[in-house]
């Protein structure tokens, strides 16, 4: 799996660090519990999707794009890391944003992600829940192309075949800080949503014989929906890469069991993850993906699905700048202390 074969912007910051959670294990009396840190990927507070963008972005260059179009919910960590990546890159990105929640709080539509995609320059229009936003997507882009713009879409998440190369990469990156390190990973565990992460990440680690199970937090489709859309990317994106038949439909595991009322709408338990991540790691989750994912996996560790000598690797895929957007979920309005005289 040689990766370098396709055009690709090095701007994140890589390798992000593989750390330890003592702290978070020890409260959960469970397995060793490890941290990948790609909410430190770099531009604009980082996250997963720069991994992805990496790839994304020089395949627009090379076809020429003077602009990138791609969509996500009001406050999606995708269209802000592709804001950022144009601004670097110095062409237009413009961004479709569907109302998937229904919030009407001016922090939630206005702060957080909403607020850098303006600040990094990009322009925005709005859609209503539940429409075709890819096909949305491609709508709008004509326009501008009949304008005379060359336009590059991206699809929500950036996941297609190309931005899942970025987590192909990433696979051989884990693996290979364990092995410099002697850490024998037993599972790797971290959200999944639209897709790109997981595929790439169970093609990387299918490619290079890892044995090393992974499962998908699923923070929208049902279950099977999201199987499915994992399965079916991890083929396409194998078949890019030269390795067809790699992975098999037994690979592809999500748990869509944290959920709740819906994508973007955080659960007590979602929550309490972040809660806990802050409090006892000093780390930030967001509401929407990695903290159902963290909240997934402290559940599951509870219920004693790890065995307690197993090493557990949650992927953090960044987005912690939402949590501006979700004050309102957060219960922090009690007094504040009074200084001494």
């Amino acid at each position: 799996m040689h990766v370098s074969r396709f055009p690709r912007v090095h701007l994140a910051h890589l390798p992000t660090a593989l750390e330890p959670m003592d702290r978070l294990s020890e409260a959960l009396g469970g397995p060793r519990i490890w941290i990948k840190r790609d909410d430190c990927t770099g531009l604009s507070t980082g996250g997963n999707k720069t991994r992805k963008l990496e790839f994304l972005m020089a395949e627009a260059l090379e076809q020429g794009a003077d602009m990138v179009i791609t969509q996500g919910a009001t406050q999606s960590n995708h269209a802000r890391q592709t804001a950022a990546f144009a601004a670097r890159l110095g062409i237009d990105c413009h961004i479709l944003l569907e109302d998937r929640t229904g919030s009407n709080d001016p922090n939630y539509n206005h702060n957080g992600n909403v607020f850098l995609d303006f600040l990094h320059g990009a322009t925005a229009e709005k859609r209503p829940g539940g429409l075709d936003m890819n096909a949305e997507m491609e709508v709008v882009a004509e326009t501008f192309r009949a304008a005379g713009r060359k336009v590059y879409t991206i699809p929500g998440g950036g996941s297609n075949p190309t931005g899942a190369l970025g987590y192909a990469n990433a696979a051989m990156e884990l693996v290979s800080q364990a092995n410099a390190t002697g850490l024998l990973i037993d599972r790797i565990v971290h959200a999944t949503g639209s897709a790109g992460t997981q595929a790439g990440l169970v093609v990387g680690l299918k490619a290079i014989n890892a044995n090393i199970p992974l499962l998908g937090i699923g923070v929208r489709a049902p279950k099977p929906k999201q199987e499915e859309n994992v399965y079916n990317l991890a083929l396409a994106t194998a078949e890019k890469l030269g390795c067809p038949g790699v992975v098999q439909r037994e690979d592809v595991v999500a748990n869509t069991d944290y959920v709740g009322e819906g994508y973007g709408i955080p659960t007590k338990e979602c929550l309490d993850a972040i809660e806990m991540f802050a409090r006892l790691e000093g780390i930030l989750l967001d509401p929407v993906y990695s903290g159902k994912g963290a909240a997934g996996l402290i559940d599951l560790t509870r219920k004693g699905a790890f065995a307690g000598e197993e090493n557990i690797v949650f992927l953090h895929t960044g987005g912690s700048v939402a949590l501006f957007g979700y004050t309102a979920a957060f219960d922090y309005s009690g007094p504040v202390m009074e200084a001494a005289e």
